[in-house]
């Protein structure tokens, strides 16, 4: 078994622990009416996207989501959240730094002997959620599952259907599909995007994600009976209808959308080792991007 398959299927154990520790935070997260921006990159990137989403859809005040490189610095925010697995990510830890004095800073991570434990104002380590895999899985949910508890949107059920995403057969075909194609709305939309990164990192996949609602605004016109469409969460009606006109495989996830993540996430591991490749070792890749200087001139 590859360690990206066993640590993803830990995630269940990992979640209800994220549960308990949220309750434990205190004024280490965001608490409401404040305004907020959530920063990462890659995978990290796309959970932002969630967690800001369902901030705001809770009404707990305005958050923003960014990719740590392209943070806006003439907006003003109460508290920066920064999700980074591993500490020491250089966009991450640079824009922390810049922040320092400016807006209160909030780091997850999962190894507390890094530079983000002295970067970020404070740290919510996750280390049990730690990975060996290059290929990003039950770190990125367990810190989501942390914020979204603190909204009090976790519940035991999101539990079960992880499980369930777990133990059940992948759609018949899937597997063998040349294209994959990931949709959202609101807070599903980064996940979408998370599944299409996965599939593209782990498999080397053609891999795309997009607002359901925009995915009739031009990408369906790629979609052939070789791809997949996964719907994360309820589709817009007649959308089901319109991808089975194309002859495309149709995947309405019936699970709490973080659970079909994981189906996406064994979807990924399926196809690699399909293809004879390893999903813990992607073309191209490392556990963090650490940028170093370039030299004067």
């Amino acid at each position: 078994m590859s360690h990206v398959e066993d640590e993803l299927n830990s995630q269940p154990e990992c979640w209800a622990r994220a549960a308990t520790q949220a309750k434990e935070c205190g004024g280490l997260l965001p608490v409401p009416g404040e305004r907020v921006a959530v920063v990462g990159c890659g995978t990290s990137y796309f959970m932002a996207q969630a967690v800001a989403a369902l901030r705001e859809g809770a009404g707990q005040g305005e958050t923003d989501a960014f990719a740590a490189s392209e943070f806006p610095h003439g907006r003003t925010y109460d508290r920066v959240v920064a999700l980074t697995r591993s500490g020491t990510t250089t966009e991450v830890i640079d824009l922390l730094e810049r922040l320092k004095g400016r807006s209160r800073t909030t780091a997850l991570t999962a190894d507390p002997h890094t530079p983000v434990m002295t970067a970020a104002d404070d740290v919510v380590v996750l280390d049990y959620a730690d990975e060996r895999s290059v290929v990003q899985t039950r770190f990125a949910t367990t810190a989501l599952t942390l914020l979204r508890a603190r909204l009090g949107l976790h519940s035991e059920a999101v539990v079960a259907d992880a499980r369930t995403a777990l133990d059940a057969e992948l759609p018949q075909g899937l597997v063998e599909c040349a294209q994959f194609t990931f949709l959202g709305r609101g807070w599903t939309v980064g996940l979408a995007h998370e599944a299409a990164l996965k599939t593209r990192e782990a498999s080397q996949s053609w891999a795309e994600s997009y607002p359901a609602m925009e995915y009739r605004h031009g990408p369906i016109s790629v979609t052939t009976t070789k791809t997949a469409t996964w719907m994360f969460g309820t589709a817009p009606e007649g959308l089901a209808r319109q991808v089975g006109e194309t002859g495309a495989l149709w995947i309405e996830g019936g699970l709490d959308p973080l659970a079909e993540l994981v189906r996406a996430q064994r979807l990924a591991v399926a196809v690699a080792e399909s293809r004879g490749l390893d999903p813990d070792r992607p073309r191209h890749l490392t556990r963090s991007v650490i940028l170093t200087p370039s030299p004067a001139r």
